[in-house]
């Protein structure tokens, strides 16, 4: 009786690591140790009690905060220039990301999909582009303010969900899709009517996380003259005004925190 139970259960062999993973993982390992030799890190400097009584001078400075009601205003309304930017960049990446999606995909298993491989190239230069250097680019044609910020956000978002976007559709189930068209029915229509419900809550999570991503991002394009927070404390930085750069500061931890939450929340929702 052992014997057949040995038989018929036999112990499986632990995994084997491929060639080709050790390969990579001892190209990452020697990558990461000539990283800190190559960059020369300054630990002793970095760790010493004259760096951390400089920092906490550096820190004592931004104490007390300016909170005086002009001054409130004004990073109020920056902080909702700021919020306004990362909701219209997301929601027009969203919109352009879905529209490259849907030739960056292949549909079904006939599908040639001549236009797959140029679309993921124009995919893959849009988000290859920082936020920062798009904004840096855009500033030349749309001058100082939330525009060119936006816009930079909107180029950069669309590389990313269009990408997202087409992994999602190609990995839907296929047998609603092949149902409809055994009948005859176009490939755009069994997209709207079969494939589009199946992945959009997949699709709402992906936009909305991005929007977490973005009102960071937005907070800081400002930095280069795209409005918002941002500029406002590239502005008073630059002028040691540490008071009112520890406001701004923690106005941009608090609108990260609604927004994070916010998001969370929804994509819980849409998941569920």
């Amino acid at each position: 009786m052992s014997n057949l139970q040995n038989t018929a259960c036999p112990t499986k062999a632990p995994p084997v690591m491929k060639g080709g993973t050790a390969a990579l993982l001892l190209g990452m390992l020697t990558l990461i140790i000539a990283s800190f030799w190559t960059l020369n890190l300054k630990w002793g400097e970095f760790l010493s009690m004259e760096a951390f009584r400089s920092m906490g001078r550096f820190i004592a400075e931004f104490f007390p905060m300016d909170t005086q009601s002009a001054f409130l205003t004004k990073v109020g309304w920056g902080t909702l220039e700021t919020l306004a930017m990362s909701l219209l960049g997301t929601a027009l990446a969203a919109v352009a990301g879905l529209a490259l999606a849907i030739p960056a995909s292949k549909l079904h298993s006939n599908d040639k999909s001549r236009m797959r491989t140029p679309t993921r190239w124009v995919l893959n230069a849009l988000r290859s582009i920082p936020e920062l250097v798009w904004a840096a680019l855009l500033l030349i044609s749309a001058g100082l303010g939330p525009f060119a910020g936006t816009l930079a956000l909107a180029f950069h978002t669309t590389g990313v969900l269009g990408r997202l976007f087409a992994e999602s559709i190609e990995n839907a189930p296929p047998e609603p899709a092949d149902a409809l068209r055994t009948q005859g029915i176009g490939n755009l229509k069994v997209f709207y009517f079969t494939t589009l419900p199946q992945v959009l809550p997949q699709l709402m999570s992906y936009t909305l996380y991005r929007w977490e991503n973005n009102i960071r991002a937005a907070a800081v394009l400002g930095v280069v003259g795209a409005g918002g927070l941002g500029q406002l404390l590239s502005f008073h930085m630059g002028l040691f005004q540490m008071g009112k750069t520890a406001t701004i500061l923690a106005a941009m931890l608090l609108l990260v925190a609604i927004v994070d939450s916010m998001s969370y929340h929804l994509r819980r929702t849409l998941t569920r």
